[in-house]
């Protein structure tokens, strides 16, 4: 059996424990892999190796920063098919999809590869006589990303391009689900010509997290996750001292006018909710309907729904594909019929699909509920899996105020043919991201993801520009050279310009 390790000091280790865990390939429900879990050992000596990296890479010019990011972003393009597959192997999603994550975190390598434009200070001259003022961005030292399983790929890079840009060293510790990618990335990190220990991965659960948390040589920690585990990460990091942007969970919504396009909102509802298996923290799991729209916005996301070809990741004629594990499956389950129970119709029910050749794979088909309240476990748990709930509203007031009573503030969109209901919308919603139209409003990446309320802990969003503020702090520096025949005009009053 295959054993996937950590990445320490620039070569693959098994690291100091003897602990690991099964890696599955969903599609099958077949142990593919183990992967090795790190002691509080294996998370020093990573820190050690990245605090030794920091000294030398934190003074490395721009122009070799760029030239290892470029490097790092053409061998990620010719790998990128490889990187897919693997994902798709060990999270279930259909390569297509898979393909698509790898694209959208090298835009952000892309956007990193800017770097010295990015970190441009400020000059003022002459503030007082013979006084200069400039300001300027340095690197924190040791930062960390403790990434989900839902993108392996393109949630790291959301952090690791700018953090090396900015002249940090990294340690990624991912999920334990699907941990293959993070190898790879290093692989590809190392033949790019970037210098050992400013990437590592440290692979491993709660052992590992913790200590990571509490090493007083980490500088800095990202997170992207579920919201219990993001508020615990930002208290304890916090009060460890350390900076922290902790992304939690969604419960993204998307309001339906009557003026929408039925078809259109149809087809972006059904892409937007199943895709990926609904793991996805931008998926759109409730669908608000306003008024009149609803019976035929709901006939046909039905009939879109009972259309999806569901199957192996690997077979490119598939649009879904499994859930991550057994666990994740059955609660998916659970709450589908818990939503029955307490009043909600199940219009398309995937509870009970069969894929054949992949019997015990871990399959669940789309799901639609409707008549579904807010006071229901399947509104207010975040599922995280292929399931959209109706959610009826009878006035665009109405639909805005279910969203802002909603303790999760992520995504959110609206389908209308009105520019004042969607000036209304954007402006009126308590949501950090939101879509005109567009029901999976993701960010390029020279702009900041990043949610309101119970999705995010902690000041700064991910990538863009804030993820370059996130990864440095600033320095000011008031500057004076005298002549030397100058007489001094020290004095004990506080100094002001003149």
């Amino acid at each position: 059996m295959r054993t996937i390790g950590h990445w320490i000091d620039g070569r693959e280790t098994s690291g100091r424990s003897d602990r690991q865990q099964s890696v599955f390939n969903p599609a099958t429900g077949q142990v593919q892999a183990n992967v090795a879990l790190a002691s509080v050992e294996d998370v020093h000596d990573a820190v050690a190796s990245a605090s030794r990296a920091f000294a030398t890479w934190s003074d490395s010019s721009l122009s070799e920063r760029t030239k290892i990011l470029f490097a790092f972003r053409e061998l990620m393009n010719r790998r990128a098919d490889e990187l897919a597959v693997a994902i798709t192997d060990e999270h279930g999603k259909v390569t297509s999809d898979a393909r698509g994550e790898v694209q959208r975190g090298l835009e952000v390598v892309e956007f990193a590869c800017g770097i010295p434009q990015l970190l441009k200070g400020e000059y003022s001259d002459q503030v007082s006589s013979g006084v200069d003022l400039f300001s300027y961005r340095q690197p924190l030292g040791v930062v960390v990303g403790i990434t989900p399983f839902n993108f392996p790929a393109m949630v790291p890079m959301w952090m690791y391009p700018i953090a090396i840009a900015c002249g940090n060293a990294f340690i990624l510790k991912p999920s334990e689900r699907d941990p293959s990618a993070s190898l790879l990335m290093a692989e590809l990190w190392r033949d790019a010509g970037l210098p050992d220990g400013v990437f590592n991965v440290v692979q491993g659960d709660v052992t590992a997290v913790n200590a990571l948390l509490d090493h007083p040589d980490v500088a800095a920690v990202s997170f992207v996750g579920s919201t219990p585990i993001a508020r615990t990460i930002h208290e304890r990091a916090t009060a460890n001292g350390k900076r922290v942007q902790a992304l939690g969970g969604a419960k993204n919504h998307s309001i339906i006018l009557p003026d929408a396009d039925v078809d259109f909102a149809a087809k972006h509802l059904v892409a937007a909710a199943f895709g990926s298996a609904g793991e996805r923290c931008m998926a759109i799991s409730a669908a608000v309907p306003v008024g009149a729209i609803a019976e035929p916005l709901l006939e046909r996301v039905a009939e879109l729904a009972n259309a999806i070809k569901v199957g192996s990741g690997r077979d490119a004629t598939n649009e879904m594909g499994p859930v991550v594990t057994s666990a994740a499956r059955d609660r998916i389950v659970e709450l589908i019929t818990g939503g029955e129970r307490q009043g909600a119709r199940v219009a398309v029910d995937g509870r009970i699909i069969t894929v054949p050749g992949f019997e015990e794979g871990f399959f669940v088909g789309p799901t639609l509920l409707d008549h579904v309240t807010t006071e229901m476990d399947v509104y207010r748990e975040e599922i995280f899996g292929p399931v959209l709930s109706f959610v009826r509203a009878q006035s665009v007031d109405e639909a805005i105020a279910t969203i802002n009573a909603n303790p999760y503030g992520n995504g959110t969109a609206i389908f209308t043919s009105s520019g004042e209901s969607a000036r209304r919308f954007h402006r009126e919603v308590k949501v950090g991201m939101i879509g005109i139209n567009v029901p999976i409003p993701v960010p390029m990446a020279y702009f900041s993801f990043g949610g309101w309320k119970d999705s995010l802990f902690g000041d700064h969003h991910v990538h863009g520009p804030e993820g370059v503020s996130f990864y440095t702090r600033a320095k000011v520096v008031t500057s004076r050279w005298p002549e030397r025949s100058a007489t001094s005009d020290a004095s004990f009053s506080f100094p002001t310009s003149k």
